[in-house]
C-alpha cells in the first residue's frame, strides 16, 4: 500500500507521454490532410465528428452538460479557445509552416502557462523563471524567422499564427484548471468541444457543405478520423485528466517531448530537412522552458 502514491504518479506520467505521442502525430497528419481540405472545412469536420462522438459518450455515461450559472462565461471562454481559436488557427497555420516548427512552438506552452499564471496572479515572479521564459522566447524568435525577417512570407506568418494558437492553448490550460476540479476532466473537455463546435458553426458551415468530398481518398478520411477522435477527444480528455491530478507546470513540461517526437516523424515520414537555425532555436527554447519550470 505504501507504493500506491508512486504507482499513481507513474500512471499519470504514462498518460501524459501517451498524450504527447498522439499530439506529435497530429502535426504530421494535419500537414498532410490540410493540403487537400481547406482549414475551415477541416476544422468543422474535425470538431463536428468529435462533438458527435463525445455527445454519444456523454449519453452512455449519463453525463449532463449542466454547469452553475456563474461558470457559464468561463465554459464559453474555454470553448472559444478550444475550437475557433486553437484548432482553427493551428490547422490554418500548419498549411504554411512545418510540423516540427509547430511542435516546437507548442513545446513552449509551459513558458506561456507560467507567464499567464503570473499575469493572473496565480504564480509569483521569480528571476530564474523570468530568465527561462525570456530564453524560451528568444529560441522561438530564432525559429519563427529562420528564413529571414520577412513578415510578408507565408512561412513566417504561419509560424506567427501558430504562436497565437499556442497562447490560446496555454490560456485553455490555465483557465480550465478550476473547471476540471469542479466538474471533472471528461465533462469539461467534452462540453468545451461541443460548445466550441457550435460557436464555429456559423463560420464553417458554408465551406463544409459545399466541399467536394468526392476528391477525398480513404487516407484522407483516416487522417480526419485521427484528428477528430485521437486528438480532439482522447488527447483533450487525457490532458485535462492529468491537469486534474497534478499542477499545471508539471503537466506542461511533458510538452518538451513533442518537438523531438514530431521532428523525428517529420524526417522519417515527410522527408523534412532540419535547418541549423531550427536546431539552435529549438535547443535555446527548450532550455529556457526547463529553466522556467525549475524552482
Amino acid at each position: 500500500m505504501n507504493n500506491f502514491p508512486y504507482i499513481k504518479s507513474m500512471f499519470i506520467y504514462f498518460v501524459l507521454i501517451f498524450q504527447q505521442l498522439i499530439a506529435s502525430g497530429t502535426h504530421i497528419i494535419a500537414k498532410v490532410v490540410v493540403k487537400d481540405i481547406d482549414p475551415v472545412s477541416l476544422t468543422m469536420l474535425r470538431s463536428g465528428i468529435a462533438a458527435i462522438g463525445l455527445l454519444i459518450l456523454m449519453r452512455i455515461r449519463s453525463v449532463k452538460m449542466k454547469f452553475e450559472k456563474r461558470d457559464l462565461k468561463k465554459i464559453l471562454l474555454l470553448s472559444a479557445l478550444a475550437i475557433p481559436v486553437n484548432q482553427f488557427l493551428f490547422l490554418y497555420a500548419i498549411k504554411y509552416t512545418t510540423p516540427s516548427n509547430a511542435a516546437l512552438l507548442y513545446g513552449t506552452t509551459p513558458a506561456m502557462v507560467l507567464v499567464l499564471s503570473i499575469i493572473l496572479g496565480r504564480e509569483k515572479i521569480k528571476l530564474k523563471r523570468i530568465a527561462g521564459v525570456a530564453l524560451a522566447f528568444i529560441g522561438v524568435l530564432i525559429v519563427i524567422f529562420e528564413r529571414g525577417l520577412d513578415f510578408g512570407s507565408d512561412y513566417t506568418m504561419g509560424n506567427i499564427i501558430i504562436c497565437i494558437a499556442v497562447i490560446a492553448w496555454a490560456l485553455y490550460t490555465v483557465q480550465g484548471k478550476e473547471m476540471i476540479i469542479k466538474y471533472g476532466a471528461f465533462k469539461t473537455s467534452s462540453a468545451t468541444m461541443v460548445i466550441g463546435t457550435l460557436i464555429f458553426l456559423p463560420v464553417g458551415a458554408w465551406d463544409t457543405i459545399n466541399f467536394q468530398y468526392s476528391s477525398l481518398t480513404f487516407y484522407h478520411w483516416l487522417g480526419l478520423l485521427y484528428l477528430a477522435f485521437m486528438t480532439s477527444i482522447f488527447a483533450y480528455v487525457l490532458w485535462y485528466y492529468a491537469l486534474s491530478r497534478i499542477e499545471a507546470p508539471r503537466v506542461t513540461i511533458f510538452m518538451n517531448l513533442q518537438p523531438v517526437l514530431t521532428t523525428l516523424l517529420s524526417v522519417i515520414i515527410l522527408g523534412q530537412s532540419i535547418t541549423t537555425a531550427f536546431l539552435i532555436g529549438g535547443a535555446v527554447a527548450l532550455t529556457g522552458v526547463v529553466i522556467a519550470q525549475t524552482n
